[in-house]
């Protein structure tokens, strides 16, 4: 009497497409869709969060779903999008810094300032010209020995809590023949 078993394979190889490029994964019929995901970010080191799944022109959205619920099979083919990085997330915080002006000027005297990290330079020296921090004059500052633009955020030029910014007379021109 001869008896066959039928071994069943649960292994299978997918093919993960991005926009440039592709992967190929081995995964169990049996995964879900979560560890599908789980193994992309180990192999490729994209963001779960923003990973978004197709499988036939279909979004794969239960992340607790079987691939062999989805109908993957041997040598299918999975797109990955990437869902754009939200600038709203990141929260604003206060900043406390020290803000210290030249001999020349208020004879070196510091200064705490408190402002939101979102804040742009030209409105820390405006806020410190209207308490009367400072005279009304035209000011360059100076954060670990870089000119700060005016226009750009504490954050921007990477101020952090118990930083000092230097105060100094004058104007920066940019250019010129020489």
């Amino acid at each position: 009497m001869h008896l066959s078993t039928t071994v069943l394979q649960t292994q299978m190889r997918v093919t993960i497409k991005f926009s440039s490029r592709k992967i190929e994964i081995d995964v169990d019929k049996t995964d879900t869709l979560r560890s599908l995901k789980e193994k992309i970010h180990i192999v490729d080191g994209t963001s779960i969060k923003r990973m978004t799944l197709f499988f036939n022109g279909t979004e794969m959205l239960d992340d607790f779903r079987d691939l062999n619920d989805y109908g993957i099979r041997e040598g299918s083919e999975i797109a990955v999008f990437l869902r754009a990085m939200s600038r709203v997330a990141v929260p604003t915080r206060r900043v406390e810094v020290v803000v210290q002006t030249s001999s020349s000027l208020m004879d070196g005297s510091r200064m705490p300032v408190e402002m939101s990290d979102t804040s742009r330079v030209d409105e820390m020296r405006r806020m410190m010209v209207e308490r009367r921090m400072l005279p009304e004059d035209e000011y360059i500052f100076i954060h670990k020995q870089r000119i700060m633009r005016e226009d750009c955020s504490l954050r921007w030029h990477g101020v952090e809590n118990g930083d000092f910014v230097y105060v100094f007379k004058g104007t920066v021109s940019r250019g010129g023949d020489y």
